[in-house]
Order: structure tokens, then C-alpha cells, then sequence
């Protein structure tokens, strides 16, 4: 199965290799006429040009390169965006990753994970391919070779200028085509293609030889051979210039390390570096320092890209010549120089560069490194083993092949710190020197503050191991001078603390009737009225006298059982504040109370609703006012007004804001109301339902009798908030509850409790009779009593509700339950003929 993983992978490589060769060898871009050629023919074009990693630039110079003419380039370059727009697929990267249509981007990207996966499996089958094989395609860390970004990512393309003028050095040969133009007394010009022999034909002068010739020498020779026809060319009356038309293509070959090595078909005005970025660069076995043009079998130029690569300088990248050989040779010695380096890479070494070249190669030393040393792992014959170069024999040591060389990171502490905090004006970290000590690092600090503690500070020292060690000095005495200063250590902390730092935070409180009662920051010498201030001062409420002053009590008798708690002071201020001589001086932790005037009073109003002459709010305007007061003064009651059905609203809790407990209790006061507390009992839907009667706040007032009889015990005193609601006489009595229709029936005067329930289909199955119950209109509640064996049911008034609750339910006897009844008879039963024999 690995055998066929291997067969597939080399088939699919070989395959690539085999389309960029075709790409090169079948196509004949002189001949192409783009307008002649289909959208189907253009995009196949494209996809070719996709398959070797060429993009749009790259694909126009190499038609270029073949004889298209520069007309077809343009063409050929609105005919692909055109394309572009209309599959989707418009993009501005004409100079970096290669761009196709959409399909064929997907169909490359699918080979790309295709070949990854395959490369995966190489790595778990290395045992079959050599080294060298995984070298061209795995990379052995995670570190780039230093210069490979400059040809693999293709952000640079090296293209040539093709519109500048012609260059003094440029050599003429076959193909080239020569403009030669004579002006001054004579007027002419002549455009001549170099023939495959070398010459060129010219009208009345005939062939001329130019191959092999400089511009300038060509040009030379066109004037001399011209001179016969044109004899003012020898006075100077007239002039002659030769340039350079079409360029002509060379081919140039690509051997040794390259990623794409080859033939390739460029422009005569290309140079070394346009070669290798048509070729992607060495691969990771290519030498980036000696890299080698061949011309006419001798070695004519040796290339070191890191000139370009470290000063930009392109030294060496001279114009290549048709049937030029460019050879990339397998590098001598590379290292790896990683860490606190600004450029972390793999580094090409030539023999005569020491690690201080290497340094220079990756940047220098970053921020962070540790420069006093750097580690090298190096390879021998056997094993690894590990060397420390320090900085003194970095521009002497010779790295070797396969080195590696580690920046670590300087170490995070310090060698001569100290620190000082607290009490002080400039607390921070200062330098340690040998004459530094403890009294002196305080004068660097500007002194202690006025706050410090002088009877103890502290140094937090390190001890041999690390562990902590606590000294504790006298700062008072070592200011003085006459308690022995202390040498201070390297990362010694020296700590002062304030008085405010060791004692609790000293706070008044100021509670009633002031503005801003609250917590405040005490100040030596605080009085009251500065207390009261702060607050905001009095409200309009407050009374300055008799203000309390709670105190604590230090040194209580703890033996005592009535031991006092609290120091209390009563104290009476003037009511403006002003200063007085012998005024109350405040203690920390003091809590002052200043209550509220008996005489003041806040407006209290109620509300009257309904039938009285003049409904609305009005003021309460004696602490005693009563009920009849208040109807009178809304003018009495209209002649419409039903005073039985008359009702007082009292403003209760807030039952959003009860706890379970007050719940369970209304629960109960509601159960013993209807007199259902019985074992058992489960109704609680109705007890919900009728906890809203109990939660009504409505008092249950008889407003006949009190209008009868003022100032009596029926006519309450009013409240503030308290809403009195006198009704018209309504004419309906509601039935609801465990009736088999509940609804509303018309009142008739006389008619009993149990004709309105009949009225409304009668008592339900479940019904629990002795439980009915009636709430009035005025909001009083009233139940069925028991006499004897005789229901007695409550008087039915108008706008009454009747209520019949649900029968508990009352548990099955299970078999467990019906043994210990049975039993229990038994037992009873046994204990009766006991007796009476």
C-alpha cells in the first residue's frame, strides 16, 4: 500500500514537471494573434501559466520573452481581465501570488492539499527516501532560510525596463532589430532586423556585420560604413544614432538547486536576478552565496545575493546573454541562529565569516538578549554536543555546518536595585552601590513624610537560598543617629508605614434629620455643629436641641452584667450654627442623632370618593380628625349615597416586599377566619382567591352609625394616604366559589344566604358548607356560624360577595392504613370483653 502511495505521489510530480516543460517547449507566442484566439483558449493559457506558479506578470513576460509582439501583450492583458470580470475573479496582483479564474484556483488549491497530505506520507515512509529527496520539500524547523521570501512569495518579479533607452553595453545579435536614423543635410531612416548571420542590410550601403558588437561599437561601424554614401557624415553636417527596436528573445538555462530549474525564453535585457525569480530561487539545498553564470563553458561571474539582501546593492546581477548558464550549487554551511535575534533564520556562512557576520546577517542582538554569551549546538561524528561562546571570541569563531546557535533572554532581576516604599516622599526602586545604606537610601527618597511611624520599620532581605527574612529598625533613633545604620543588600525592600496605615480609619456618623446623613472622615478637633455642616445641615424638621451623641466605651467593666455599652451625650446647638465658645467636640466613632421637632408637621391629606357633594383630596387639619369630620367638610353625603356600602382604603405593606413568613400567617388568619384550620385542608386555590379580601386593605367602617353618632368608637380617626369611597347602592349579590353556576344575581331585599347560592344552581359535590362566607361591600367579612346542628348563615346586603370554599380532600385509606385501623378495633375490642368478664 506505501509502494502505491510512493507510485501515485512521483506519478503526479512528474506530471507537473512535464506541463511547465510543454508550457515552454509547445508554445510559439510569435505567431499568436490574440484577437483570433477564443475565451476557451485564453483560459487554458491561464490554467497552464497557474500549473508552474506563474502570475500575470510573470505569464506577459514570458510571451514576451517568446516574440509576442508588445501590441498582442496588451491585448492579451484586456482579453484576461475581461475574463476575470465575467467569471468573478478580478483582482489587482499583477506582480504578486499567481490568479486564475475561480475554478481552476479551486482546482489548484485541492492539488496543493493533495500533495500536502502525499508530503505527510513521505514523512511516515522516510525509511524509503533519502535525505536529500525530503530536503527539496520538508522544511527540518520551523525557521525560514534567510533570503528565500525574496523569490517564493513572488513580491519581487526582477522584470527588466523594456521602454528605457538603450544601454551603452548592450551586445547586438540575431533577432535584435536596429533603428538607425541620419539627420542634419541629409534625412533618413532605416529600420534593420539582425539576421541569423549577424549582419544587417542597409539601403545604397548594402550587408554590414554587427553580431557579437557593443551599441557602441555597432554604432561605430554603421557610421563608417555609411560615410561612403553619406559624405557629410565626415564633416559633421550630419549625424547618425542607432537604438534598438524589438527586442530580441534569449534563452537562458537554469541548473543545479533551483525550485524551477530549466530553459527559460526572457528578454535580452534580463539579468541574473530576473532569471532566478522566473525560477522561484534556490530550493532549501541552494547556496545563496555563490551562485554561478556560465558563459561559453567558463565561470564568468559569482553571485552573493545577501549583498542585495542585507545593503540592496545588486552586485553581480549583470545582463545575461543567450545560451547562458545560470548553475545554483548545494550550499557549504548553513546554520540556525535563533532566539532574542532581530531576524531568526537559517544563515549561509562562507569560510572566511566568523558568528559576528552571523549576527550581522540576523540584525543584531534584540532588546531582551543575553549578549554575554550564546549557545551553539553543534553535530559531531557520533552525538550532539553544546558549546558556550562568550562575546569576546564572537568575531573569531568559525561556525560549521549545521550549528545552532541559541540567544537566550537576559535574566529578569536585577543586580544592584533596592526599593523603598511607604511614609516616603519618592518611593520606588533605587541603584545599590557599596556605600549604600539604610539612612542614606532615605535622603534619596527626599525623607520620610510627617506621617511616618518612626517607632518601627522593616527590610524585606533575601537570604543565601532565596527565602525571606524580616529586619525590623527604630527609624526614629536611626535618623538620629544614635542607633547604628544598616548596610543595605541587593533587592532589600525597605518599608515605612504611616500612623494612618496602623490605626482604624477614624469616622463620625450623623444620623436624622439633616440633609446628608451619613459616614464622615474625622478631623482632630471636629465639634457638632461642623458635623452638622458637613451633613447639609438641619432639614426644616429638625430641632437643635436635645441632640444625642453615643460614644464608645473603651474600658468597660467586662465582669459586669449592667457594665456600660455606650457613653451618651445630650446636647442642644443654636440653630444657625455660629460658632460658640465650649462647643461639643466630637470622638472618633462618634454617632450623632439629631430628631425631628414634636411641633413640626409635614401636610397630611386623604381622599373622598363617590357620593359625597364635593369629592377630592383634602388636608388633615387636627391630629384628631375623624371620619364624620371630613364627610362633613366635603359637604355630606348625596342623595344617592349608600353609606352601608361605604369603605376606608388604609395604605398596608408592600406585598411584593413580604416575606414567606407573612405569607403563611395571612394563610393562617384567612383559614381561622373561615374556620378551616383542619387537618388535612388543601384548597389552596380559593385561599389564594380570598387572601386578596385579606390583602384588600380595606377597614370595614359602618358609615350610618357614624354619621349617626359622630365622635363614637365606629367614627376611626383619619390617617394620611386613607381613601374613604362611599358607593351608590349596588343591586347585584355575586356568587362565587364551589357553586355549580357562579354569577351575579339581583339583589332582593329579605332573601336569604342559601336562596342566592340556590340562585346560582346550588351547593357543587365538593363544596365545604360550613366554610361559606360573605364579603360586604365596605370590605368586612362575615361567616357561617354553627348552632347546634344548624347552619347559621350571615344577612345578604347589597354589593355583597359570597364565597363557598372547596371541601378538603381527605386521603384513601391504603392497605397499610386499613391494618392498623383493624387493628387498633381489635385491640379495643379485646380489652372491652376483658372488662366485662
Amino acid at each position: 500500500m506505501k509502494f502505491k502511495n510512493l507510485l501515485k505521489i512521483t506519478l503526479f510530480f512528474f506530471i507537473l514537471i512535464i506541463a511547465a516543460a510543454s508550457l515552454h517547449a509547445q508554445t510559439n507566442y510569435a505567431d499568436v494573434k490574440v484577437d483570433e484566439l477564443s475565451d476557451a483558449k485564453i483560459r487554458e493559457l491561464m490554467q497552464r501559466a497557474e500549473s508552474i506558479g506563474y502570475n500575470d506578470a510573470q505569464l506577459e513576460q514570458l510571451a514576451l520573452a517568446q516574440g509576442m509582439k508588445q501590441s498582442e501583450i496588451e491585448k492579451l492583458r484586456v482579453r484576461v481581465e475581461k475574463i476575470r470580470k465575467q467569471d468573478g475573479t478580478e483582482n489587482n496582483n499583477s506582480g504578486s501570488e499567481p490568479t486564475l479564474t475561480k475554478p481552476f484556483t479551486d482546482i489548484n488549491r485541492s492539488r496543493v492539499n493533495n500533495s500536502q497530505s502525499k508530503i505527510d506520507s513521505l514523512k511516515r515512509i522516510n525509511s524509503v527516501l533519502s535525505t536529500k529527496a525530503l530536503a527539496n520539500t520538508i522544511t527540518p524547523s520551523k525557521l525560514k532560510v534567510f533570503g528565500e521570501e525574496l523569490f517564493g512569495l513572488s513580491t519581487q518579479t526582477f522584470e527588466p525596463n523594456l521602454r528605457m533607452a538603450t544601454p551603452k553595453g548592450y551586445i547586438v545579435g540575431p533577432d535584435d532589430e536596429l533603428l538607425i536614423d541620419i539627420t542634419g543635410d541629409n534625412e533618413v531612416s532605416y529600420k534593420s532586423k539582425v539576421s541569423p548571420d549577424g549582419t544587417i542590410r542597409v539601403q545604397y550601403v548594402g550587408l554590414i556585420s554587427v553580431a557579437g558588437l557593443s551599441i557602441d561599437q555597432a554604432t561605430s561601424k554603421i557610421r563608417s560604413a555609411l560615410s561612403s554614401t553619406y559624405p557629410a557624415l565626415r564633416s559633421g553636417k550630419t549625424s547618425v544614432s542607432v537604438t534598438l527596436g524589438n527586442i530580441r528573445s534569449i534563452t537562458v538555462t537554469v541548473v543545479g538547486e533551483a525550485v524551477k530549474p530549466g530553459s527559460y525564453t526572457v528578454s535580452s535585457l534580463s539579468s541574473l536576478f530576473n532569471v532566478l525569480s522566473a525560477a522561484g530561487g534556490p530550493n532549501t539545498n541552494g547556496t545563496y552565496r555563490n551562485i554561478q553564470i556560465i558563459r561559453g563553458n567558463k565561470v564568468i561571474n559569482t553571485v552573493d545575493i545577501y549583498d542585495f539582501l542585507l545593503n540592496g546593492i545588486q552586485k553581480g546581477n549583470i545582463r545575461l546573454q543567450d545560451q547562458d548558464v545560470v548553475n545554483i550549487p548545494v550550499y557549504k554551511t548553513r546554520i540556525e541562529l535563533s532566539g532574542e535575534v532581530k531576524r531568526p533564520a537559517f544563515f549561509e556562512i562562507k569560510d572566511s565569516e566568523t558568528l559576528a557576520d552571523a549576527l550581522r546577517f540576523a540584525g543584531g542582538f534584540s532588546s531582551d538578549a543575553y549578549s554575554a554569551q550564546i549557545k551553539v549546538l553543534q553535530n559531531t561524528s557520533r552525538e550532539r554536543k553544546i558549546t558556550d561562546i562568550p562575546s569576546a571570541e564572537f568575531s573569531t569563531y568559525q561556525p560549521r555546518n549545521g550549528d545552532s546557535f541559541v540567544v537566550e533572554k537576559i535574566l529578569d532581576r536585577f543586580a544592584n536595585r533596592v526599593e523603598i516604599s511607604g511614609a516616603v516622599f519618592r518611593p520606588g526602586q533605587y541603584e545599590l552601590d557599596e556605600q549604600l545604606t539604610l539612612k542614606s537610601l532615605i535622603l534619596k527618597a527626599d525623607g520620610v513624610k510627617e506621617d511616618a511611624f518612626l517607632n518601627r520599620g522593616y527590610i524585606t532581605r533575601l537570604n543565601a537560598d532565596n527565602s525571606l527574612a524580616l529586619l525590623s529598625f527604630d527609624l526614629g533613633k536611626i535618623l538620629a543617629g544614635t542607633e547604628a545604620d544598616i548596610k543595605l543588600q541587593r533587592e532589600d525592600r525597605v518599608v515605612i508605614k504611616s500612623i494612618f496605615e496602623l490605626r482604624e480609619e477614624f469616622r463620625v456618623t450623623i444620623q436624622g434629620e439633616v440633609r446628608q446623613p451619613g459616614t464622615f472622615e474625622y478631623a482632630d478637633g471636629m465639634s457638632l455643629e461642623s458635623l452638622i455642616q458637613l451633613s447639609g445641615g438641619f432639614k426644616e424638621g429638625a430641632t437643635p436641641n436635645r441632640i444625642e451623641i453615643s460614644r464608645r466605651i473603651k474600658n468597660s467593666d467586662a465582669t459586669s452584667a449592667s457594665a456600660q455599652t455606650a457613653e451618651v451625650f445630650t446636647v442642644n446647638v443654636d440653630p444657625d450654627l455660629k460658632l460658640q465658645q465650649g462647643g461639643f467636640t466630637l470622638k472618633p466613632f462618634d454617632i450623632v442623632s439629631i430628631r425631628g421637632s414634636e411641633s413640626y408637621h409635614v401636610q397630611r391629606q386623604i381622599r373622598i370618593e363617590g357620593e359625597v357633594l364635593y369629592p377630592g383630596v383634602y388636608t388633615i387639619i387636627k391630629k384628631d380628625e375623624r371620619i364624620s369630620d371630613v364627610i362633613k367638610r366635603a359637604g355630606g353625603l348625596s342623595p344617592l349615597a349608600y353609606p352601608d356600602g361605604a369603605s376606608l382604603r388604609r395604605n398596608g405593606r408592600d406585598l411584593r416586599l413580604d416575606s414567606l413568613e407573612s405569607v403563611r400567617e395571612d394563610r393562617e388568619k384567612l383559614m381561622n377566619l373561615q374556620r378551616l384550620k383542619q387537618s388535612g385542608a388543601r384548597d389552596t386555590t380559593s385561599l389564594d382567591k380570598d387572601l386578596q379580601v385579606l390583602r384588600s386593605d380595606l377597614v370595614g367602617i359602618d358609615l350610618k352609625k357614624i354619621m349617626a353618632k359622630p365622635q363614637s368608637r365606629y367614627d376611626l380617626i383619619v390617617e394620611n394616604d386613607d381613601v374613604i369611597r362611599v358607593p351608590k347602592e349596588l343591586q347585584t349579590i355575586r356568587v362565587t366559589g364551589e357553586v355549580l353556576k357562579p354569577n351575579s344575581i339581583v339583589y332582593t331585599k329579605g332573601k336569604s344566604f342559601t336562596a342566592y347560592i340556590s340562585g346560582s344552581g346550588g351547593f357543587s359535590y365538593n363544596a365545604y358548607k360550613k366554610g361559606a362566607f360573605i364579603v360586604y361591600s365596605n370590605g368586612s367579612v362575615a361567616a357561617n356560624r354553627k348552632f347546634l346542628f344548624f347552619n347559621n348563615f350571615p344577612q345578604v346586603k347589597p354589593g355583597s360577595e359570597i364565597f363557598v370554599p372547596k371541601r378538603a380532600e381527605r386521603e384513601k385509606l391504603n392497605a397499610t392504613a386499613f391494618i392498623g385501623i383493624s387493628t387498633a378495633v381489635a385491640s379495643l375490642a379485646a380489652i372491652i370483653v376483658t372488662l366485662l368478664r
